[in-house]
């Protein structure tokens, strides 16, 4: 499959792209594509270095008449969100990107693609081998963790990069200039319960929410698209407070950066009630499905009777609290930004929910270019958990990146662009959470700038990377790194 990817043009782009996407690259497990992209430098003769946080930088020489250019850093990262579908067999520890070409797209075979941020990783490899591309020097940095935490991008010091310029290229619509982003924090909210044995005369059932689309909860959490954790919660709302439904386990999301897409719970009904709540459950579940049947028309929703009766369910008080204050956290857009149009300024995904063996876990990314409102949304559900006892933990937290409207590599960038496709490009802040506002609290006085291929549905299983946009893209870095502004 990943030969026809290889065919495709610029077949420099696609064929790094497919090198890389062979290597087992999840966040947090990077070991592997860190040694793959320390042998790619070695092997050029390049100077390449691995910090003491694992990120890499390999550093090439200007190419003839172009040493009177500014150096500039081109920047991704080497880790990529690991989803898959549910009925999708794969280990991403272990195995390479299964891909192919569907019309205009590239996809993966049931998971995530990579092409966030493997698209920027493979460009930055490709002008690094090339031997007829005219550029400036070049310090190719390649950061670690940044879907999980940007602790690549914390990590690195002050003093290891020269460049001025930084272009970034983990954006992902082609017709878009990105000068700001959202910055982060990781809310966790934790408690024990108790368990309590099942009362006799029980009927166990297993209740799936799936189907949904997922995808980034920064870049899609503006599009109204379901949150599997709270559908899940608001059908136990209704089930505890109409039949008394008791639970007994919950496994809801997956990683915080992604919309949830899947959650899954077991439960028990008093068996006097097993008719009655079956009934009442299907219309909540036309109802929900209605609701989202415009943005989420593949949602679907079981309530099946179990095999097997669960022996053992929360305690009643804490599982009361537990589906109010799920029920009161708020998940999706919180503001709107008064500066930027269409720009989401504050927003929170609940991404996680796990209850099971007396533990409950809760984990949400909330997201704001605001600090003050960040921090106040994150106090908001901070309050929602600690009201039924559960301790409350901000971690991760990291800056957004100020917007500069008169940066001068900006200026550069929208001439190309205008000239090379005959209109004027979006420029833009993003919600998503970009490294550049990390990466300028040790490099002020660094000149940054985003842009990117157009990709879809990152985060999810239908990520796919737009052929024709790619070759759009591939030119314009041609033409920007030709024509970077002479040293002062």
């Amino acid at each position: 499959m990943s030969q026809e990817v290889r065919n495709l043009e610029p077949k420099a782009l696609w064929n790094k792209f497919a090198d890389l996407n062979a290597v087992p690259r999840p966040s947090k497990k990077e070991e592997r594509v860190i040694a793959f992209m320390k042998d790619f430098g070695a092997k050029l003769g390049l100077e390449t270095i691995e910090d003491e946080v694992g990120n890499v930088i390999i550093k090439k020489p200007a190419t003839p008449g172009m040493e009177n250019r500014k150096t500039i850093v081109m920047q991704s990262h080497l880790d990529m969100v690991h989803q898959k579908n549910a009925d999708t067999d794969f280990n991403f520890d272990t195995q390479g990107i299964e891909m192919y070409v569907d019309g205009d797209w590239v996809r993966a075979k049931g998971t995530t693609l990579g092409a966030d941020n493997g698209l920027g990783v493979a460009t930055i490899m490709a002008i690094l081998e090339s031997t007829d591309i005219k550029h400036p020097a070049i310090e190719a940095l390649f950061t670690i963790d940044e879907e999980t935490g940007m602790t690549g991008a914390m990590g690195l010091k002050g003093g290891l990069l020269d460049g001025e310029i930084l272009l970034n290229l983990d954006t992902e619509e082609d017709d878009e200039i990105d000068i700001g982003c959202a910055g982060g924090i990781d809310v966790t909210a934790e408690r024990d319960y108790n368990e309590e044995e099942a009362p006799e005369n029980s009927v166990g059932y297993t209740i799936t929410v799936k189907g949904l689309n997922g995808g980034h909860s920064g870049m899609d959490i503006d599009k109204g698209l379901g949150n599997a954790n709270k559908i899940m919660n608001r059908l136990l709302f209704d089930s505890f407070e109409n039949f008394g439904l008791q639970v007994a386990e919950i496994n809801g999301g997956s990683l915080r950066n992604a919309i949830p897409r899947e959650s899954f719970a077991k439960a028990i009904i008093s068996e006097i009630f097993d008719e009655a709540f079956v009934f009442d459950m299907q219309e909540v579940i036309n109802d929900i499905k209605t609701e989202y049947k415009t943005t989420e028309p593949n949602l679907e929703i079981k309530i099946e009777k179990s095999a097997d009766t669960p022996a053992k369910v929360m305690e009643l008080g804490v599982q009361e609290g537990l589906i109010r204050a799920i029920y009161a956290a708020h998940n999706g857009v919180y503001r709107m930004s008064a500066d930027m149009a269409d720009l989401v300024e504050t927003s929170n995904n609940i991404a996680r929910v796990i209850v099971k063996d007396g533990k409950i876990h809760i984990g949400c990314l909330t997201r704001s270019s605001v600090e003050s409102s960040k921090f106040d949304l994150a106090n908001g559900l901070r309050s929602a958990f600690e009201l039924f006892g559960c301790e409350v933990n901000f971690s991760g937290s990291y800056p957004g990146w100020t917007p500069n409207v008169n940066s001068p590599i900006l200026e550069v960038l929208k001439e190309i662009y205008e000239k090379q496709n005959n209109e004027k490009p979006n420029v833009v802040a993003c919600h998503a959470g970009l490294e550049c506002g990390i990466l300028g609290t040790n490099y002020p006085d660094m000149d940054m700038i985003s842009f990117g291929p157009t990709i879809k549905g990152a985060h999810s299983p239908d990520e796919r990377a737009s052929i024709k946009s790619a070759q759009k893209y591939w030119k314009f870095v041609l033409e920007i790194v030709e024509n970077i502004p002479l040293k002062n």
